[in-house]
């Protein structure tokens, strides 16, 4: 098995994406180090999973370029995740400097601190969607489309996929002078939905809040639609996408989108009436009423690249990881085993998306409709 033993060095460990790729990882016999900030909430997945009883945790700043270099020095990893960032576009806002400083400087530090750790085969920095200069187009962007973002975090994004661009042609690439050989991509994925997620200002968790307190829920913009997938779709693109970086970096260092189905793209509304249905909860929904900043009206993604030269594709329709992510968290305010339950659920998926015999699960609990 390619990760049984490989030394893997991932920033943003405690975050929610962050915190089921460490699971992920751990259940496929890694060597973990995860480099981050404290748990960017109360609750976190990282906390209620015991996310660090199975890998070496490290609290640092992505800010700190000799911190982080020092850290990954002792570590001296095979393969390289960046995924610290300021994900909120409504934080963003409110601190754009410390958004730019997170976004841009802390993924040109992650790239800083790999040009002198000889051990790094390939780097995969994680961005978002959101990166692209958005048209409002029904057409899905593609990973040759421009770049932009009218808000600070979407434009810090940007940002950081040129610093990644940037240093794969100068140091990384097989044109740079004195370069070595280390495959260096960027993956752009959606709007991701399953249980641990606790951030304020995003939609699920705010759903689930307001749900499971029985308190009326708010939505700002019911007619957006969004790209939502399960966690586990584009980590799965990430896990894929890092292999064929290690083995053949040349050929797949570029940028990458992970998206779900064009067809299996809906609005708010839709998400909000389906939650509540499946919740059972009697608590209804409003309109926030309140000023509130930009945001896009329409975004989806053209992944035709990952499909053709990966074999990656989505194996989730949006109901099946709606009743995931419900499922998980029931577990946790059910006072259930957290860590187990998220164990249970990346071995269920790896069987629907044929990375494990189904055999290997039957004696799991955990299973995805359909």
């Amino acid at each position: 098995m390619f990760w049984r033993g490989k030394k893997v060095f991932l920033t943003g460990h405690t975050g929610f994406k962050g915190s089921w790729m460490s699971l992920w990882l751990q259940s496929l016999g890694a060597e973990v180090t995860g480099y981050s900030l404290e748990p960017p909430t109360s609750p976190s997945l990282f906390e209620t999973a015991s996310v660090a009883s199975g890998m070496r945790s490290i609290t640092g700043d992505v800010c700190d370029l000799l911190h982080v270099e020092r850290a990954m020095a002792d570590c001296k990893p095979d393969i390289v995740f960046h995924m610290a960032a300021q994900s909120l576009v409504r934080v963003s806002y409110n601190d754009p400097i410390l958004t730019y400083q997170t976004n841009v400087m802390g993924t040109a530090n992650l790239l800083e601190a790999v040009r002198g750790i000889k051990s790094v085969s390939a780097v995969l920095v994680i961005t978002t969607d959101k990166c692209y200069e958005n048209r409002n187009s029904s057409e899905g962007y593609r990973e040759i489309d421009a770049l932009g973002g009218r808000d600070p975090y979407s434009n810090s994004k940007a940002c950081a996929e040129l610093v990644v661009s940037a240093y794969r042609s100068s140091f990384f690439g097989a044109a740079a002078c004195n370069a070595r050989c280390v495959g260096v991509a960027s993956a752009r994925s959606g709007n991701v939905i399953g249980g641990g997620d606790w951030a304020q200002d995003r939609l699920v968790p705010d759903i689930v809040r307001a749900f499971a307190e029985g308190k009326m829920l708010k939505i700002r913009n019911p007619d957006a639609i969004r790209p939502w997938q399960y966690v586990l779709e584009p980590l799965r693109g990430y896990l894929m996408l890092a292999q064929k970086l290690y083995e053949d970096g040349a050929n797949f260092s570029s940028g990458w989108n992970f998206g779900p189905d064009p067809n299996d793209v809906h609005s708010v509304r839709w998400l909000v009436e389906e939650i509540a249905s499946a919740w059972g909860s009697p608590v209804g929904w409003e309109i926030d009423e309140g000023e509130h900043p930009h945001e896009a009206q329409l975004l989806q993604l053209d992944c035709s690249k990952a499909a053709q030269q990966l074999g990656w594709r989505p194996v989730l329709s949006l109901p099946e990881a709606l009743a995931m992510t419900i499922e998980e968290y029931r577990h946790f305010l059910s006072g259930k085993n957290v860590r187990e339950k998220c164990l249970e659920q990346i071995l269920a998926y790896r069987v629907k998306s044929g990375q494990e015999i189904p055999q290997a699960a039957s004696a799991q609990k955990s299973v995805i409709p359909g």
